[in-house]
């Protein structure tokens, strides 16, 4: 079975950014997809939702939070 979420470590591997940041960016994903009705996990993504977010499924490209 493939692993459904990515955890803030693999977040941060991936955009090549801390674990804080990647924390912040989880818990915005988070938020839409809990404002959509969906159930999430405290410091996990869906893998399917952070692909879909990140510019087109494009992993590893430069990830800039609102207001930066």
């Amino acid at each position: 079975m493939t692993k459904q979420l990515y955890t803030a470590k693999e977040v941060a591997e991936l955009c090549g950014i801390s674990e804080s940041s990647a924390y912040k960016i989880i818990a915005r994903l988070n938020k839409e997809l809990k404002d959509k009705g969906y159930l999430t996990f405290s410091g996990k993504v869906s893998r399917a939702y952070f692909s879909e977010r990140m510019y087109g499924g494009v992993v590893g490209a430069e990830v800039k939070e609102k207001g930066n």
